[in-house]
């Protein structure tokens, strides 16, 4: 069964920080810090937070193909590996609408370039919190279950092609929250992120892809 449901959260300034390009070292300028506060506020109101979420059981792993209950088949050898110790995977969709990426093209289209990025920034921060949101909805289902969670994987991280986000909409039966994918495979609403989160005996230590990969400028880049 599918979970849909709307939720609130709480945009976090450091975050959106980091995606402007400043962090604990370099502070940023108060001009910017103030406009940050500013737009934070204001895009509470054009946000509509939702997410979307389905626990299927994985009937096998093959090479780099986990095969998983409904006739779905995700490709990528760093999945496979990230799925070995799994029997169950949450597939997930997130999006905040598009209300704040029409204010973001406004504000282009003006010429406020500077406020632009700043809101895109943001609208980038609020849609991580719903997946990070997301993911604790799973982590406490799958402990009812004595079960635990491994990392969230996206299409387009490592080797998994984007165009396998055709078999994520798949696994979510038809429910996208008015999140459509292009030709191209990208999501619109633009604010999106979809993906899977392992799920596992609890006490097994799962394949992190990030300690062997040697792209340290990836802001997807998770040591733990």
């Amino acid at each position: 069964m599918v979970i849909t449901e709307r939720t609130d959260i709480e945009i976090d300034k450091q975050q959106v920080l980091r995606t402007v390009g400043y962090s604990n070292r370099r502070k940023p300028p108060s001009r910017i810090s103030s406009l940050i506060d500013d737009n934070i506020k204001n895009a509470y109101e054009l946000i509509e937070p939702s997410y979307s979420y389905v626990i299927l059981n994985i009937e096998g792993i093959r090479r780099s193909c986990v095969f998983v209950e409904g006739s779905i088949v995700f490709k990528s050898d760093v999945m496979a590996q990230m799925m070995e110790q799994c029997k169950k995977v949450a597939v997930f969709l997130v999006t905040i609408g598009n209300q704040l990426e029409e204010a973001v093209c406004s504000l282009s289209e003006d010429g406020l370039v500077l406020e632009a990025s700043v809101l895109d920034a943001i609208g980038s921060g609020a849609t991580e919190k719903v997946a990070e949101y997301v993911h604790g909805r799973v982590e406490e289902v799958s402990r009812v279950q004595g079960l635990c969670t491994n990392r969230r994987f996206s299409p387009g991280y490592c080797d998994w092609a984007i165009r396998q986000q055709r078999m994520v909409f798949r696994a979510m039966n038809g429910t996208s929250m008015k999140v459509r994918l292009t030709k191209e495979c990208l999501m619109l609403p633009r604010k999106s992120i979809s993906g899977v989160i392992g799920i596992c005996p609890c006490g097994m230590e799962s394949y992190n892809p990030c300690r062997t990969c040697n792209k340290y400028d990836c802001l997807g880049r998770r040591e733990n």
